[in-house]
């Protein structure tokens, strides 16, 4: 760990519209849950243009490709992150300055997640860490002998993370293991938590929900796919659990989007597509699905007033009515998306690749800014690399990676 309260990082200025230092702070709003309230991957607050570009900070793994990067939480004025340069940062959102850094033995892929004085998250070293949100000293860690880039989440007093091809475990708040399940399929693996129950906790390659307390499963659903597949960050509301699955079949892949009875398991809709190719995308297995599943909100939906929105990998946008599965609307682009969906009052924010060549020399990736209502482009950004983290929202700020190593902050101007 590194106490880095004078050490700022390279930055560049804004390219939209300058954001002055002598701007009023922002209230911020925390967000502390990945993909926020119950998953659904929404807030309250509405951006609205012109946004000026607060901060862009350039990394300590240089300009290689990132694979991942996965999102940020945000407390207060501190946004926080782990990177693949092997580091966490605790970031002063206004200033720019690190608060301090947190140095891993290996990449930090997972989700982080705070409670409290602590903030939690995995590295690819095989360790679970625990670290003080004041200064970023260790509190303690825990060895899994696997690297762990999972969802980390803290329910109750269980600290619940999975190893990759490894466990899925429950620690208590001092990194003691209560409990564990053998987790030999997954990796880079997410589940959701809500009232005790884990959702998508690791059962054979079939979707599941598991009671904490009781140690047992309560339903599953079976699937018989010889192929790989990827299911993804599951979303809920009072009645129902939303998710969707990939399944790679050569060089296309084959989308369900489910809704099922989150208490028994039940299907209440599902809905069939296959991967929508870019015209300017080279049709191979890393760009149809390798490339996708180092992000752990891959497919993750959005649950918008009475809609279910996914944005999965290809060119397209999908819509569906949350109570049918029917589709409302769809949106196609020229290139093919590069995160999740995050919604914001009416507006969804999503990455999107540009051309495939390492200079992105002709269309560089972009970060879009389209209506919740009918996928009509509202506005959009060059940005340096592909969005890789579903854009978060706190306050009048928004914060995301790219896979060029670049940490982005923009703010309303007004």
């Amino acid at each position: 760990m590194h106490s880095l309260s004078s050490f700022l990082l390279a930055f560049s200025f804004p390219v939209l519209f300058a954001v002055s230092q002598g701007i009023g702070c922002q209230s911020q709003v925390d967000w502390l849950t990945y993909r926020g309230k119950q998953g659904n991957g929404t807030t309250s607050n509405s951006l609205y243009p012109p946004l000026g570009q607060r901060w862009k900070l350039s990394l300590q793994f240089g300009d290689e490709e990132l694979r991942s990067f996965n999102p940020p939480i945000v407390k207060g004025d501190s946004v926080f992150f782990g990177s693949s340069d092997k580091n966490f940062y605790a970031l002063d959102a206004d200033s720019g300055y690190m608060n301090w850094i947190f140095s891993a033995k290996n990449k930090v892929n997972s989700i982080p997640y705070i409670y409290q004085d602590t903030v939690y998250f995995g590295s690819d070293d095989g360790n679970l860490y625990a670290v003080s949100l004041k200064d970023g000293e260790k509190l303690w860690s825990y060895q899994t002998g696997r690297t762990v880039q999972s969802l980390v989440y803290r329910y109750e007093d269980y600290i619940i993370f999975t190893s990759d091809l490894g466990s899925t475990y429950f620690l208590n708040p001092d990194g003691e293991v209560i409990n564990s399940i053998p987790n030999p399929t997954w990796s880079h693996h997410t589940f959701q938590v809500y009232d005790g129950i884990v959702y998508w906790a690791p059962k054979s390659r079939g979707f599941g929900a598991y009671d904490i307390r009781s140690g047992r499963f309560l339903w599953d659903v079976k699937v018989n796919v010889r192929a790989p597949l990827w299911y993804s960050f599951p979303a809920l509301d009072s009645r129902s659990v939303y998710f969707s699955r990939s399944v790679f079949t050569g060089k296309t892949a084959d989308f369900t989007y489910f809704a099922l009875d989150r208490t028994t398991g039940r299907s209440i809709w599902q809905s069939e597509d296959t991967f929508q190719w870019s015209p300017y995308t080279e049709k191979t297995y890393k760009n149809v699905f390798y490339r996708h599943i180092y992000l752990l909100d891959y497919m993750a939906p959005v649950l918008w007033e009475n809609l279910v929105i996914y944005s999965s990998g290809d060119t397209t946008i999908r819509a569906m009515d949350r109570k049918t599965g029917k589709t409302i609307w769809t949106r196609v682009f020229d290139y093919h998306t590069s995160s999740s969906l995050t919604a914001a009052g009416d507006r969804l924010y999503v990455g999107l690749h540009g051309s495939e060549d390492e200079t992105y020399i002709g269309t560089p990736p972009k970060l879009l800014c389209i209506s919740a209502k009918n996928g009509r482009t509202l506005w959009q950004m060059d940005v340096e690399g592909a969005v890789l983290s579903a854009p978060v929202i706190s306050g009048k700020r928004m914060f995301f990676g790219t896979s060029r190593s670049r940490f982005y902050i923009m703010e309303e101007i007004f």
